[in-house]
């Protein structure tokens, strides 16, 4: 009796070992599968530089489609400095702009990722005006629309657009226009659910293509047709009937924000059939980024505050408004009317701020921007850029926020939680915004697939310039006891939100739990960033709890939490040196008469 008990105490040891070891085994494949693929990117790119050093004699790679020496002939060749600079005053190409323009020329079908701000927009511009008859252009948002409609009509270029707020009148003679042969427009702006809606849209393109007069198909914010990509739109996915209906026509995909893999689904769902890319670095140098440094600026600048709902958007600006800044809230259910009078005023410089929802921003072409601030974390790393991006596009210096909140993290998370990769790049926003020890250049290098060398940054981010800003601490005691606390709630049939163990491991949890729980020492914002981090790596997990009208976020125990037991597993974590209280926080925020903050991750505290 007494042998089979200890045989079973030992068995239970021995399954208990292996199970950490195929978790460390787990672990270890997963950390081998992305080394290898930033091992194989690290050798394409060397074999692409050494491709040239290649002897005569050696057998030759088959040529790529589109080689370094087409792409030379097309800078050097076509559109001159001349036609930039009459019509739209810009004395120089920028990187790509003048052979991205000769292939959209030359009839080739192109995608086109370039950053925000680097001239997108100007690639199927200039050479709208240099063709017969129009170009279609579709972009996803009116505030889009109107902006560019804006610019060009102070540069004197005809354009127009057909949208849900156009009047009886202006959709008539705009689809007149379609077909004249004198083309009292060159530019032609439509939503892709007017494509997808308007038979009449349809059928006066299908004429106009017959007469010759349809020059090319250009695509704005391309990433939208995935569902892969990080805003997909239904209605992109029925944009290849362009392609299918109009083949001779050339389409250009803009985009600032696109994998290889979201590109190669935008060429199947545009029936695009061999499109030449043409990718710019991603590195803005004038976008400088930075971590909870606060001070005094931005009088009298415009700037964009992002936040994440229409009920934030009023609030904030009500409350920036009662510190003497000029701010107007923009949201989709605003009455078309009004969200362009915010629009026009804040491109006049008549208000200072808007303060937006994500409806506000995608093909913003004002220069002067020299402030974007997120009042709560993008969903993804390139909404992130994206969004951000949009300061800064006169190549001056320009600044960002991201206010890191602890519950704003579950609060998206829910909101993704349909979204197939939602809850990944969530985490991958949150990561960036928990860094303390890399260039924040390189974790967007690692994202976009670039490879990034830290001294170009140039100090122009907080990690960069202030060097070792950080200490490393052993969590492994915190996390078994934050485990714990999660545990002895399943084991009861309960479930608790982050918030509800925050509370419990700060000794604030309901009093029938605190003679169980070990009572942690650290600080709210100590907790908060270590159960982060133990969400992040794997020992806690999301768990979804979905009623008629909300979702609710809980904490499970994840895939590492068995770790845990083991003695031997330790868990290290790097948190910066100093952290600014809450209160600390919000009276410097609420002392500042205008808006401060460089591009950053700001984390754990409330704001405004």
């Amino acid at each position: 009796m007494f042998f089979a008990d200890d045989s079973q105490a030992e068995l239970d040891s021995v399954e208990a070992e292996l199970e950490m070891v195929e978790l460390q085994i787990s672990e270890l494949l997963e950390k081998q599968t992305k080394l290898n693929s930033r091992k194989n990117k690290l050798l394409q790119n060397l074999e692409g530089a050494c491709s040239s050093a290649q002897s005569s004699g050696s057998s030759k790679p088959p040529k790529p489609s589109f080689s370094k020496q087409d792409l030379e002939h097309y800078e050097e060749s076509g559109i001159t400095h001349s036609q930039l600079s009459h019509v739209f005053q810009l004395s120089n190409f920028r990187p790509l702009q003048r052979a991205a323009i000769n292939l959209s020329m030359s009839g080739k079908d192109l995608f086109l990722v370039m950053p925000t701000g680097r001239g997108k927009s100007l690639c199927y511009q200039l050479p709208a005006l240099c063709s017969k008859g129009f170009t279609l252009v579709i972009a996803p948002l009116v505030s889009l629309m109107e902006d560019q409609l804006m610019y060009l009509k102070s540069v004197d270029v005809p354009a127009v657009t057909l949208n849900a707020s156009s009047t009886k009148e202006d959709s008539k003679r705009v689809l007149a226009g379609m077909i004249d042969k004198n083309s009292p427009f060159k530019l032609l702006y439509v939503t892709p659910e007017k494509i997808a809606k308007s038979k009449l849209l349809m059928s006066k393109l299908d004429k106009a293509y017959n007469m010759g007069l349809l020059a090319r198909i250009a695509v704005d914010e391309v990433h939208c047709c995935s569902q892969w990509g990080h805003d997909f739109r239904p209605d992109y996915k029925l944009l290849g009937i362009l392609k299918r209906q109009f083949p001779k026509v050339p389409l250009v995909g803009l985009t600032a924000t696109a994998t290889s893999n979201v590109l190669k689904d935008c060429q199947k769902i545009l029936c695009v059939q061999e499109p030449i890319t043409l990718t710019a670095p991603f590195n803005r140098p004038n976008l400088y980024y930075e971590v909870l440094q606060n001070k005094e600026r931005y009088k009298n600048q415009s700037g964009i505050v992002y936040v994440f709902s229409q009920k934030d958007a009023a609030a904030v600006a009500t409350d920036l408004q009662k510190k003497n800044i000029l701010a107007q809230p923009y949201h989709a259910n605003m009455e078309p009317s009004d969200k362009s009078l915010v629009h026009q005023r804040w491109s006049s410089k008549k208000i200072q701020v808007v303060v937006a929802t994500v409806a506000f921003g995608m093909g913003i072409d004002k220069a002067d921007v020299r402030f974007v601030i997120h009042h709560t974390i993008s969903k993804s790393i390139e909404n992130y850029y994206q969004e951000s991006g949009r300061a800064g596009r006169d190549d001056g210096s320009a600044d960002c926020i991201v206010f890191f909140g602890f519950a704003d993290i579950f609060r998206i998370s829910t909101m993704v939680v349909m979204e197939n990769t939602g809850q990944q790049k969530l985490q991958n926003m949150v990561a960036y915004c928990q860094n303390v020890d890399r260039c924040r250049r390189a974790m967007m290098a690692i994202h976009f697939d670039e490879v990034w060398n830290d001294d170009e940054c140039n100090q122009m981010c907080d990690v960069c310039r202030h060097g070792n800003d950080y200490i490393t601490m052993d969590i492994t005691k915190h996390a078994r006891d934050v485990v714990t606390i999660v545990e002895m709630a399943s084991s009861m049939d309960e479930k608790l939100t982050p918030l509800k163990v925050c509370d419990a491991w700060l000794g604030k949890g309901p009093a029938k739990h605190r003679k169980t729980i070990t009572v942690t020492s650290l600080s709210r914002l100590e907790v908060e960033s270590v159960i982060i981090y133990l969400l992040l790596h794997g020992y806690f997990s999301e768990d979804f709890s979905f009623t008629p009208y909300t979702t609710h976020f809980y904490l499970k125990l994840g895939r590492k939490a068995a770790l845990l037991k083991n003695d031997n597993h330790s868990i290290t974590m790097k948190m910066k040196r100093r952290v600014m209280s809450h209160a600390t926080v919000r009276q410097s925020i609420n002392s500042a008469e205008v808006f401060i903050f460089h591009m950053q991750a700001v984390p754990f505290f409330h704001r405004f």
